[in-house]
């Protein structure tokens, strides 16, 4: 399945294993989450370089669904290749430990520090398709992101800073007025709904 020749190394086989592990002990609470889980595990069994961009086909990132502290509130990025409100995220480019990924990703995106799990644990998987589009100059063609998406929790008092490279803009939203903000139907639809309700639940 989406076997790419390597180009990955130097990464640990402890991380991989740790990551795999926890996505078996995920219990998916819907159909999406089911498929994708088993189209995940699939990808991480047959590709060495599934925490690359190497692996042009697909690879894996991370998101987060980043609540404030009374989990009223999530926090979210106008990215510019979407053109669309939406939560924070990104490549492994390597990182096995994707819950460093979500925390790195959540800081370099929004310059907010004071960000925590709410768990360790995973909270949503998804299997994302990604247009082609232009990066840097350079055309990078459709794929597939196999995601982790993990609850974190930050101080809603921070200062905000634009990651200018990526994203127009940075705002805290009511967990509905988030799903109203996103002009992606399928990720309010399939996602981000399903997130808050998942919060809810907690």
């Amino acid at each position: 399945m989406l076997r790419v020749p390597s180009g990955e190394s130097g990464n640990s086989a402890g991380n991989r294993a740790e990551l795999t592990e926890a996505i078996r002990a995920f219990r998916p609470e819907n159909e999406q989450e089911e498929a994708d889980k088993k189209g995940i595990l699939a990808f991480l069994a047959a590709n060495e370089n599934a925490f690359t961009r190497d692996n042009i086909i697909a690879h894996m990132t991370a998101s987060a669904w980043v609540v404030n502290r009374d989990r009223t509130k999530v926090l979210m990025v106008y990215h510019r290749i979407y053109d669309s409100w939406s939560w924070t995220g990104g490549h492994a480019d390597g990182e096995e430990d994707l819950l460093a990924v979500a925390l790195r990703e959540v800081t370099e995106e929004t310059g907010v520090r004071n960000v925590t799990p709410v768990s360790k644990d995973i909270f949503s998987l998804e299997i994302l398709t990604v247009d082609g589009h232009e990066k840097h100059g350079s055309y990078v063609p459709s794929h597939l992101h196999m995601n982790v998406t993990y609850l974190l929790e930050a101080d809603e008092e921070e200062p905000l800073t634009v990651c200018e490279d990526e994203n127009k803009g940075i705002a805290w939203f009511g967990l509905d007025e988030a799903l109203s903000a996103s002009s992606e139907p399928w990720f309010v639809q399939r996602i981000y709904r399903k997130l808050n309700e998942k919060l809810r639940k907690l």
